[in-house]
């Protein structure tokens, strides 16, 4: 029996990795949420890393809030980079294996191409570089580890296609960011590429995203198309819509090193959407 720790469990992946491996018998869960393990007390997480002696860490938590960061940077800071370096120290001690989930926002969006595991990073914002500090703590103090960078994810949560599906009950139009660009990606997606590496000693740091990309407003309309929803989207620009932080405006990530290494790869993101619609009960 192989035992196997998720952090952030409540949250959209925590809840897709359980939901993937609900069937494995030969693994047992320890799920922990900010309730049952904070991640920012070394104390805490040596402890319970002592007593279950994993096999592996899942991090799937975070603190998310792009625009709180802004203003709560110290408790970003904690979240995201301290959090993942005591799971780090913990993972070294014993042994286990530690995935860490990081982000599109590490690079400056300035570019014209998918972004390669490679190519140099350069956060905007508090998101952006707490988690980048994340990245750099594991790569410091775990022995085995496999950082997967995602981005535009949706699974069971709040999300932009929750949201935009609740939005579209009030009929009318829904004015949409239409000048920024990425890869909506399902949380069921990122556990089947979870358990790609998991397994593996194929270690090291992985962007991992559905395939295909699109902007904000183009995504709010083929969500309004599958669901049968005739809800118009106005594409506005992100200066319009006035969000507090900074966003990248074009943070398109490449799967390189997935491709090259593993046989695993991901769905198209048209389709991935098209599954998740349809679990919601959208045919």
């Amino acid at each position: 029996m192989k035992n196997i720790i998720v952090t952030g469990c409540n949250g959209q992946l925590g809840r897709a990795v359980n939901a993937f491996y609900r069937d494995r018998q030969d693994l047992h869960f320890v799920n922990t949420d900010v309730g049952e393990l904070d991640i920012t007390d070394i104390d805490a997480v040596l402890k319970l890393a002592r007593e279950v002696k994993p096999y592996a860490i899942v991090n799937c938590a975070a603190h998310t809030g792009v625009d709180a960061c802004e203003t709560q940077y110290e408790k970003a800071f904690a979240i995201n980079a301290i959090g993942p370096r005591n799971l780090a120290i913990a993972s070294r001690e014993t042994g286990a294996k530690l995935v860490h989930i990081s982000t599109d926002y590490v690079f400056d969006g300035k570019g014209t191409r998918p972004y390669v595991e490679t190519d140099p990073t350069g956060p905007q914002g508090a998101y952006g570089s707490t988690k980048l500090a994340g990245e750099e703590f594991v790569k410091q103090f775990a022995d085995r580890f496999f950082i997967l960078r995602t981005a535009w994810l949706y699974g069971d949560g709040k999300n932009f296609v929750k949201t935009m599906l609740r939005l579209s009950e009030n009929g009318g139009k829904v004015r949409v960011v239409g000048d920024q660009f990425g890869s909506p990606t399902s949380a069921a997606e990122l556990a089947r590429a979870v358990d790609a590496v998991l397994f593996s000693d194929n270690y090291g740091l992985f962007h991992a995203t559905c395939e295909g990309s699109c902007n904000w407003a183009d995504f709010a309309k083929e969500i309004f198309r599958l669901a049968g929803k005739d809800t118009e989207v106005e594409a506005i620009t992100t200066e319009a819509y006035g969000a507090p932080a900074p966003r990248p405006v074009y943070s398109v990530l490449d799967n390189r090193m997935f491709r090259l290494t593993t046989r695993f790869s991901f769905a198209d993101w048209h389709d991935a959407l098209t599954i998740y619609l349809k679990e919601l009960g959208y045919e």
